[in-house]
């Protein structure tokens, strides 16, 4: 048992580059990670980190301990799921994170379902906001919305959405309609996660900083405000889709709309899809 211990923390600092992040990684504390990789160390005889205040990395020697822990951690995965594959019903944990209003609406809604069809499955889902790491935190699986900017991820697309450039008839009314980009600065614009919003102009993308009274990470907030007369908004069709159907809302600026982008589930480079993730991966694929 003694050549085991230490190694899961060993792996878990190589992959986070922090004793705090292996330490949340394993639910441990720092101080227990750094003892166990300490301990593990004196056994090897060999320095297997360098450790400043700043910064954790593998040596030379710890590089090539790392890569053969990893096949070994790997193969009793690949165990462990050839076991649960001869069984009649996937079963475990599946830890998972995804937007907050897009999966409250339209992830959850099929994560639930999965779990009604498959009742010894355990679900642990982050609704944020926030890009959250999946290797630091331990996630299987992440829903992502948009573009796609960390290529150390496996990602797969499940569907796709729409950006739309909105106001109210009672908005229009009183302030009249941009019919080009450049107008977008003399209205008053309703501003999610980002000050800019993203338009094709002459075949090409184009971003334009926007500004207005009205700033908020809630997208139901801003189609609030919106429908209420208060500005322009940019939203996704899943937001607008029913108050533009019932004239709440009027499209703008449509020749400048920008092509539909990709909803994807990501899943770490390094890590084999279970069955039961995979299962997950194939219904959300399909629902969605």
């Amino acid at each position: 048992m003694m050549q085991w211990e230490g190694i899961f923390e060993f792996v878990a600092v190589a992959e986070t580059d922090s004793f705090t992040a292996a330490g949340k990684r394993l639910s441990i504390s720092t101080a227990q990670v750094s003892r166990q990789v300490s301990q593990l160390e004196n056994r090897l005889n060999t320095k297997l980190f360098y450790r400043t205040t700043r910064k954790v990395s593998l040596t030379e020697e710890g590089s090539v301990y790392y890569q053969h822990c990893r096949q070994v951690l790997d193969s009793l995965d690949e165990a462990e799921r050839a076991i649960s594959s001869l069984k009649d019903k996937p079963q475990g944990l599946i830890r998972m994170t995804a937007p907050v209003t897009y999966g409250e609406n339209f992830v959850m809604p099929i994560v639930i379902d999965f779990m009604q069809q498959y009742r010894d499955i355990e679900v642990v889902c982050e609704l944020t906001n926030r890009q959250l790491d999946l290797i630091e935190g331990g996630f299987d699986l992440a829903i992502r919305l948009g573009r796609l900017t960390n290529s150390s991820m496996m990602a797969k697309r499940l569907t796709h959405r729409s950006q739309y450039v909105c106001a109210a008839p009672s908005y229009i009314a009183q302030f009249g309609t941009p019919y080009t980009l450049s107008e977008l600065s003399q209205h008053n614009c309703l501003i999610g996660s980002q000050s800019h919003w993203n338009f094709i102009d002459q075949g090409k993308s184009k971003a334009v900083k926007v500004s207005g009274s009205l700033s908020c990470s809630s997208g139901l907030s801003l189609l609030s405000a919106a429908i209420k007369g208060l500005g322009i908004v940019q939203l996704p069709g899943y937001y607008v889709n029913d108050a533009i159907e019932a004239g709440q809302l009027v499209v703008l600026l449509a020749p400048y709309q920008q092509p539909k982008e990709g909803i994807w589930v990501l899943y770490p480079h390094n890590r084999h899809l279970s069955p039961k993730v995979r299962l997950l991966v194939d219904k959300l694929s399909q629902e969605l």
